[in-house]
């Protein structure tokens, strides 16, 4: 499969296309990345050097693509952190060309906006941006609880709410939801989970919690998660992704590093050891 990935990247560490790209070509797929930003590091660390491209920039080496004559061949867009509206314009034009040249392209939007704990850190506009355009021309999408809170109105606070929060969300557009950082009521202790919603059911996957947070992970997740579902089914692609993202955690930990280990961790990221399960909800 050929993917077009539309994020920001950083030089040193994981973040955007930085933490995108290698699983999905160490899942076999050929990625074609597109640098919103490039940047020393990325900003968890309070301090980075490197510039924020211009919407134009970014719209010149899309073109340079479709001047190939290639995007009849992109089987899918990817996109995640937005700097602002003008940046999602050109994706969302992109998305656009890619669909033209081949309708069969998917398109998996990461609407990153905030997170349980730090609430929203992107800039003003960009979460109305992100509900009210974004949302509707993706086909996957892959919030967050936090995320999927925001998105819908409401709080989940229940399977039962997870599940209506994301018909809530399909019923704009995307046929396939996938949340991440899922913690309702019901989630046992020390545990997180992970939950895909489509046409064909809804699944859930229970994984321990692990004491850390890590800059990319997100992006990593949508990621591998994106690769999957473009050759498996859902309840597969969901199982497979919770291996591999808890087994690149699970060796972060153990490095106590704040940059996730995917390089480390790449024997599990393209052969997940399928330890957790997809349990159908319905």
């Amino acid at each position: 499969m050929k993917i077009l990935s539309i994020q920001s990247s950083v030089a040193y560490g994981h973040a955007g296309n930085s933490s995108a790209v290698f699983p999905l070509q160490r899942l076999g797929h050929d990625v074609w990345p597109v640098y919103t930003v490039h940047f020393s590091n990325h900003t968890g660390y309070g301090e980075w050097r490197g510039p924020a491209f211009e919407p134009d920039t970014v719209r010149d080496v899309i073109t340079g693509i479709e001047e190939r004559g290639v995007l009849p061949s992109c089987d899918a867009v990817l996109s995640g952190y937005q700097g602002g509206e003008q940046v999602g314009e050109v994706i969302l034009d992109a998305v656009a060309r890619v669909k033209v040249a081949n309708p069969r392209a998917v398109y998996c939007a990461d609407p990153v906006m905030g997170d349980v704990g730090r609430g929203f850190f992107v800039r003003p506009g960009i979460p109305e941006f992100m509900r009210d355009k974004v949302i509707p021309a993706a086909d996957i999408v892959t919030p967050n609880q936090f995320e999927l809170d925001y998105l819908t109105g409401d709080e989940v606070r229940s399977v039962a709410d997870l599940l209506a929060a994301a018909d809530a969300v399909r019923d704009r557009g995307p046929r396939t939801v996938f949340v991440t950082s899922v913690q309702t009521d019901e989630t046992p202790a020390d545990s997180v989970q992970l939950a895909v919603v489509n046409d064909d059911g809804a699944w859930l996957v229970t994984t321990p919690l692990l004491p850390m947070y890590v800059s990319g992970a997100g992006d990593a997740t949508a990621a591998i998660f994106l690769a999957h579902l473009l050759e498996e089914s859902a309840a597969e692609a969901l199982a497979d992704t919770a291996d591999s993202i808890y087994s690149v955690m699970e060796r972060t930990d153990r490095a106590g590093t704040r940059e996730i280990q995917l390089v480390a961790s790449q024997h599990e990221i393209a052969h997940p050891a399928r330890r957790f399960e997809a349990v159908q909800l319905r």
